[in-house]
Protein backbone atom coordinates (compact mmCIF):
# COMPACT_ATOMS: atom_id res chain seq x y z
CA UNK A 1 0.00 0.00 0.00
CA UNK A 2 0.98 3.70 -0.18
CA UNK A 3 1.73 6.75 2.10
CA UNK A 4 0.03 9.89 1.42
CA UNK A 5 1.75 13.37 2.35
CA UNK A 6 -0.08 16.10 1.47
CA UNK A 7 1.71 19.81 2.27
CA UNK A 8 0.22 23.24 1.62
CA UNK A 9 2.15 26.86 2.25
CA UNK A 10 -1.18 28.29 3.35
CA UNK A 11 -4.01 26.15 4.80
CA UNK A 12 -5.61 22.83 4.80
CA UNK A 13 -8.13 22.59 2.30
CA UNK A 14 -10.95 19.98 3.04
CA UNK A 15 -12.74 19.72 -0.34
CA UNK A 16 -12.97 16.26 -1.74
CA UNK A 17 -10.07 14.67 -3.24
CA UNK A 18 -10.29 13.24 -7.20
CA UNK A 19 -10.77 10.08 -7.07
CA UNK A 20 -8.13 7.16 -6.26
CA UNK A 21 -7.17 4.46 -8.86
CA UNK A 22 -8.33 1.17 -8.16
CA UNK A 23 -5.67 -0.39 -6.24
CA UNK A 24 -4.75 -3.28 -8.49
CA UNK A 25 -4.35 -0.96 -11.13
CA UNK A 26 -1.18 0.85 -10.38
CA UNK A 27 0.99 2.52 -7.78
CA UNK A 28 2.95 5.93 -7.77
CA UNK A 29 5.52 6.72 -6.04
CA UNK A 30 6.84 10.49 -5.58
CA UNK A 31 9.58 11.14 -2.93
CA UNK A 32 10.67 14.62 -1.69
CA UNK A 33 13.99 15.29 -2.18
CA UNK A 34 17.11 15.37 -4.92
CA UNK A 35 17.62 12.74 -6.93
CA UNK A 36 20.75 11.50 -9.23
CA UNK A 37 19.19 8.90 -12.31
CA UNK A 38 20.82 7.21 -15.11
CA UNK A 39 19.28 5.11 -17.55
CA UNK A 40 19.92 1.76 -18.00
CA UNK A 41 17.71 0.97 -21.26
CA UNK A 42 14.28 1.70 -22.40
CA UNK A 43 12.24 -0.36 -19.26
CA UNK A 44 14.61 -0.14 -16.47
CA UNK A 45 15.91 3.33 -14.15
CA UNK A 46 18.68 2.92 -12.15
CA UNK A 47 18.23 5.35 -9.26
CA UNK A 48 19.81 7.28 -6.41
CA UNK A 49 18.58 7.76 -3.12
CA UNK A 50 18.69 10.85 -0.95
CA UNK A 51 20.67 10.15 2.23
CA UNK A 52 19.04 11.11 5.34
CA UNK A 53 20.33 14.57 6.59
CA UNK A 54 23.24 14.00 9.10
CA UNK A 55 21.96 16.16 12.64
CA UNK A 56 23.28 19.37 12.49
CA UNK A 57 25.39 20.30 15.34
CA UNK A 58 22.88 21.90 16.95
CA UNK A 59 20.00 20.09 16.75
CA UNK A 60 17.73 22.73 19.09
CA UNK A 61 18.73 25.38 16.29
CA UNK A 62 17.07 23.51 13.77
CA UNK A 63 14.00 21.98 15.25
CA UNK A 64 12.76 18.56 15.00
CA UNK A 65 12.75 16.42 10.98
CA UNK A 66 9.80 14.62 9.97
CA UNK A 67 10.26 11.11 8.56
CA UNK A 68 7.51 8.87 6.84
CA UNK A 69 6.86 5.22 6.55
CA UNK A 70 4.52 2.68 5.53
CA UNK A 71 4.10 -0.73 4.53
CA UNK A 72 6.38 -2.09 7.77
CA UNK A 73 4.80 -5.60 7.46
CA UNK A 74 6.95 -6.72 10.61
CA UNK A 75 5.28 -10.38 10.56
CA UNK A 76 8.58 -11.06 8.64
CA UNK A 77 11.50 -11.41 10.50
CA UNK A 78 13.82 -9.96 8.21
CA UNK A 79 11.24 -6.91 8.62
CA UNK A 80 10.83 -6.38 12.31
CA UNK A 81 15.06 -6.88 12.60
CA UNK A 82 15.27 -3.86 10.30
CA UNK A 83 12.80 -2.14 12.79
CA UNK A 84 15.10 -2.63 15.33
CA UNK A 85 18.04 -1.55 13.64
CA UNK A 86 17.11 1.86 13.61
CA UNK A 87 19.21 4.02 15.82
CA UNK A 88 17.75 4.61 19.19
CA UNK A 89 19.74 8.17 19.21
CA UNK A 90 19.28 9.46 15.99
CA UNK A 91 15.39 10.03 15.90
CA UNK A 92 15.06 11.51 19.39
CA UNK A 93 14.35 14.31 18.76
CA UNK A 94 11.92 13.89 15.41
CA UNK A 95 8.62 12.57 14.18
CA UNK A 96 7.30 9.70 12.59
CA UNK A 97 4.34 9.40 10.24
CA UNK A 98 3.14 5.51 10.14
CA UNK A 99 0.92 5.42 7.09
CA UNK A 100 -0.19 1.71 8.16
CA UNK A 101 0.40 -2.03 7.11
CA UNK A 102 2.44 -1.98 10.29
CA UNK A 103 1.53 -6.00 11.15
CA UNK A 104 -1.36 -8.23 10.64
CA UNK A 105 -1.07 -9.82 14.19
CA UNK A 106 -1.79 -7.84 16.94
CA UNK A 107 1.47 -9.24 19.32
CA UNK A 108 3.59 -7.98 16.26
CA UNK A 109 1.95 -4.72 16.03
CA UNK A 110 2.21 -3.72 19.67
CA UNK A 111 6.00 -4.67 19.54
CA UNK A 112 7.13 -2.34 16.71
CA UNK A 113 5.11 0.63 17.85
CA UNK A 114 6.77 0.13 20.75
CA UNK A 115 9.94 -0.13 19.01
CA UNK A 116 9.15 3.23 17.34
CA UNK A 117 8.45 5.28 20.02
CA UNK A 118 11.53 4.27 22.07
CA UNK A 119 12.92 5.53 18.70
CA UNK A 120 11.08 8.68 17.37
CA UNK A 121 10.34 11.45 20.02
CA UNK A 122 6.56 11.54 18.40
CA UNK A 123 4.84 8.90 16.20
CA UNK A 124 1.92 9.27 14.26
CA UNK A 125 -0.21 6.36 12.74
CA UNK A 126 -3.24 5.27 10.31
CA UNK A 127 -4.20 2.54 9.89
CA UNK A 128 -3.94 0.42 6.91
CA UNK A 129 -6.17 -2.79 5.25
CA UNK A 130 -3.35 -5.60 6.50
CA UNK A 131 -3.56 -4.40 10.12
CA UNK A 132 -6.84 -5.18 10.44
CA UNK A 133 -7.13 -8.56 8.30
CA UNK A 134 -8.77 -11.28 11.62
CA UNK A 135 -6.60 -14.49 10.72
CA UNK A 136 -4.20 -16.11 12.57
CA UNK A 137 -3.37 -14.80 16.24
CA UNK A 138 -0.27 -16.39 18.21
CA UNK A 139 -1.08 -18.52 20.91
CA UNK A 140 -2.43 -16.87 24.33
CA UNK A 141 -3.81 -13.72 22.17
CA UNK A 142 -7.12 -12.71 21.60
CA UNK A 143 -9.24 -13.76 18.55
CA UNK A 144 -11.24 -10.62 17.47
CA UNK A 145 -14.79 -10.75 16.39
CA UNK A 146 -14.28 -8.48 13.36
CA UNK A 147 -12.13 -5.57 11.91
CA UNK A 148 -13.68 -2.47 13.95
CA UNK A 149 -13.03 -5.10 17.32
CA UNK A 150 -9.40 -4.95 16.14
CA UNK A 151 -9.15 -1.93 15.16
CA UNK A 152 -10.27 -0.17 18.16
CA UNK A 153 -7.73 -2.83 20.37
CA UNK A 154 -4.44 -1.07 18.02
CA UNK A 155 -5.77 2.42 18.76
CA UNK A 156 -6.63 1.58 22.68
CA UNK A 157 -2.50 0.41 22.38
CA UNK A 158 -1.40 3.54 20.58
CA UNK A 159 -3.37 5.63 23.28
CA UNK A 160 -0.86 3.15 25.56
CA UNK A 161 2.26 3.63 23.59
CA UNK A 162 1.61 7.64 23.80
CA UNK A 163 1.10 6.96 19.74
CA UNK A 164 -0.76 9.71 17.85
CA UNK A 165 -3.78 8.97 16.19
CA UNK A 166 -5.43 12.81 15.60
CA UNK A 167 -4.39 16.04 14.69
CA UNK A 168 -2.14 18.13 16.57
CA UNK A 169 0.08 20.75 16.09
CA UNK A 170 4.26 21.11 16.76
CA UNK A 171 5.87 24.16 16.53
CA UNK A 172 3.64 25.32 14.15
CA UNK A 173 3.61 22.89 11.97
CA UNK A 174 0.07 21.26 11.38
CA UNK A 175 -0.31 17.14 11.14
CA UNK A 176 -3.16 15.58 9.81
CA UNK A 177 -3.75 11.81 10.39
CA UNK A 178 -6.98 10.74 7.92
CA UNK A 179 -8.49 7.64 8.61
CA UNK A 180 -9.64 6.09 5.24
CA UNK A 181 -10.70 3.05 3.11
CA UNK A 182 -10.73 2.39 -1.07
CA UNK A 183 -13.91 1.23 -3.09
CA UNK A 184 -13.86 0.24 -6.56
CA UNK A 185 -16.29 2.77 -7.56
CA UNK A 186 -13.90 5.91 -6.38
CA UNK A 187 -12.16 4.63 -9.80
CA UNK A 188 -14.14 6.78 -12.72
CA UNK A 189 -11.55 6.14 -15.00
CA UNK A 190 -12.88 4.76 -18.58
CA UNK A 191 -12.15 0.70 -18.43
CA UNK A 192 -9.45 -0.97 -20.34
CA UNK A 193 -10.44 -3.15 -23.45
CA UNK A 194 -8.63 -5.92 -25.04
CA UNK A 195 -6.82 -6.54 -21.54
CA UNK A 196 -8.50 -9.62 -18.56
CA UNK A 197 -8.12 -7.73 -15.72
CA UNK A 198 -9.60 -9.68 -12.72
CA UNK A 199 -12.11 -8.16 -10.65
CA UNK A 200 -11.04 -6.15 -7.46
CA UNK A 201 -12.35 -8.81 -5.03
CA UNK A 202 -10.63 -11.38 -7.09
CA UNK A 203 -7.00 -9.98 -6.63
CA UNK A 204 -7.43 -8.39 -3.13
CA UNK A 205 -7.38 -10.55 0.17
CA UNK A 206 -9.24 -7.59 2.16
CA UNK A 207 -12.38 -9.03 0.95
CA UNK A 208 -11.71 -12.43 2.88
CA UNK A 209 -9.02 -11.38 5.47
CA UNK A 210 -10.97 -8.72 6.90
CA UNK A 211 -13.98 -9.29 8.75
CA UNK A 212 -17.04 -6.51 8.84
CA UNK A 213 -20.23 -6.24 11.01
CA UNK A 214 -23.07 -7.36 8.44
CA UNK A 215 -23.78 -3.15 8.69
CA UNK A 216 -20.82 -2.18 6.29
CA UNK A 217 -19.30 -3.75 3.56
CA UNK A 218 -16.51 -3.91 0.99
CA UNK A 219 -19.01 -4.38 -1.60
CA UNK A 220 -20.29 -1.13 -1.01
CA UNK A 221 -19.42 2.32 -0.31
CA UNK A 222 -20.53 1.66 3.64
CA UNK A 223 -17.29 0.72 4.72
CA UNK A 224 -15.42 4.05 3.10
CA UNK A 225 -17.76 6.17 4.32
CA UNK A 226 -17.49 4.64 7.96
CA UNK A 227 -13.88 5.51 8.28
CA UNK A 228 -14.78 8.66 6.45
CA UNK A 229 -17.06 9.38 9.43
CA UNK A 230 -14.03 8.70 12.34
CA UNK A 231 -12.40 11.70 11.01
CA UNK A 232 -15.43 13.97 11.83
CA UNK A 233 -14.73 13.71 15.49
CA UNK A 234 -11.71 15.40 14.44
CA UNK A 235 -13.25 18.23 12.91
CA UNK A 236 -12.59 21.26 15.52
CA UNK A 237 -9.00 20.21 15.57
CA UNK A 238 -8.61 20.31 12.14
CA UNK A 239 -10.46 23.74 11.76
CA UNK A 240 -7.87 25.34 14.14
CA UNK A 241 -4.86 23.68 12.24
CA UNK A 242 -6.35 25.50 9.23
CA UNK A 243 -6.78 28.66 10.96
CA UNK A 244 -3.42 28.72 12.88
CA UNK A 245 -0.64 26.75 10.67
CA UNK A 246 0.93 27.93 7.72
CA UNK A 247 2.82 24.37 6.89
CA UNK A 248 0.59 21.18 7.09
CA UNK A 249 1.22 17.69 6.30
CA UNK A 250 -1.61 15.31 6.04
CA UNK A 251 -0.91 11.40 5.66
CA UNK A 252 -3.57 8.13 5.17
CA UNK A 253 -2.83 4.81 3.59
CA UNK A 254 -5.82 5.57 0.83
CA UNK A 255 -5.52 8.15 -1.20
CA UNK A 256 -4.19 8.97 -4.66
CA UNK A 257 -1.33 11.74 -5.81
CA UNK A 258 1.02 10.32 -2.98
CA UNK A 259 4.43 10.32 -1.32
CA UNK A 260 5.28 6.42 -1.36
CA UNK A 261 7.65 5.28 1.80
CA UNK A 262 7.32 1.53 2.35
CA UNK A 263 9.33 -1.10 3.82
CA UNK A 264 7.29 -3.48 1.87
CA UNK A 265 7.42 -7.31 1.97
CA UNK A 266 11.23 -8.77 1.41
CA UNK A 267 10.15 -10.57 -1.82
CA UNK A 268 9.15 -7.43 -3.25
CA UNK A 269 12.39 -5.82 -2.17
CA UNK A 270 14.07 -8.37 -4.43
CA UNK A 271 12.26 -7.86 -7.33
CA UNK A 272 12.33 -3.56 -6.88
CA UNK A 273 15.25 -1.99 -7.59
CA UNK A 274 16.30 0.12 -4.19
CA UNK A 275 14.05 -1.63 -1.79
CA UNK A 276 12.86 0.82 1.24
CA UNK A 277 15.71 -0.96 3.47
CA UNK A 278 18.35 1.79 2.21
CA UNK A 279 16.46 5.01 1.90
CA UNK A 280 14.06 4.30 5.05
CA UNK A 281 12.61 6.41 6.80
CA UNK A 282 12.35 9.16 4.61
CA UNK A 283 12.98 12.70 5.66
CA UNK A 284 10.60 15.69 4.05
CA UNK A 285 10.56 18.07 6.80
CA UNK A 286 14.04 19.80 8.51
CA UNK A 287 14.74 23.04 9.57
CA UNK A 288 11.45 24.63 9.53
CA UNK A 289 10.69 23.88 6.02
CA UNK A 290 9.70 21.17 3.08
CA UNK A 291 11.99 19.52 1.13
CA UNK A 292 12.15 21.47 -2.00
CA UNK A 293 12.65 18.70 -5.05
CA UNK A 294 10.22 15.81 -6.27
CA UNK A 295 12.69 13.04 -6.50
CA UNK A 296 11.34 10.90 -9.29
CA UNK A 297 11.40 6.96 -9.16
CA UNK A 298 10.24 4.77 -12.33
CA UNK A 299 6.27 5.41 -12.74
CA UNK A 300 6.93 9.29 -11.87
CA UNK A 301 9.65 9.07 -14.50
CA UNK A 302 7.53 7.39 -16.86
CA UNK A 303 4.49 9.93 -17.01
CA UNK A 304 6.35 12.70 -16.84
CA UNK A 305 7.02 11.77 -20.46
CA UNK A 306 3.76 9.99 -21.07
CA UNK A 307 1.05 12.16 -20.37
CA UNK A 308 -1.66 10.56 -17.51
CA UNK A 309 -5.33 11.44 -18.32
CA UNK A 310 -8.79 9.24 -17.66
CA UNK A 311 -9.12 8.91 -21.38
CA UNK A 312 -5.66 7.37 -21.85
CA UNK A 313 -5.94 3.39 -21.12
CA UNK A 314 -3.13 1.74 -22.99
CA UNK A 315 -1.47 0.15 -19.57
CA UNK A 316 2.60 0.88 -18.96
CA UNK A 317 4.87 -1.39 -19.28
CA UNK A 318 5.82 -2.69 -16.35
CA UNK A 319 2.03 -3.49 -16.03
CA UNK A 320 1.28 -4.59 -19.24
CA UNK A 321 3.42 -7.80 -19.00
CA UNK A 322 1.65 -9.02 -16.34
CA UNK A 323 -1.46 -9.06 -18.40
CA UNK A 324 -2.96 -11.21 -21.88
CA UNK A 325 -4.85 -10.02 -23.81
CA UNK A 326 -8.62 -10.60 -24.51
Amino acid sequence: MVLVMRSTSSCLTLSPAPPPPPPHRSRACNHLSTQKQCKRNSRNYCITRPQIPSPPLSREALGFRVFVLSDLHTDYPENMNWVKSLSTKAYKNDLLLLAGDVAETYHNFYSTMSLLKDRFQHVFYVPGNHDLWCRSEPEGFPYYLDSLEKLNKLLDACRGLGVQTRPMVLDGLGIVPLFSWYHESFDREMDIAGIRIPSLEMVCKDFHACKWPREISNRSTSLASYFDAMNEENEDAIKLIKNTCTQIITFSHFLPRYIQAPLAYPRERKRRMNGGETWLPFCVYSGGKFADRLSPCYWSDYYAAHPRAPHLTELAPWVARFYNRA
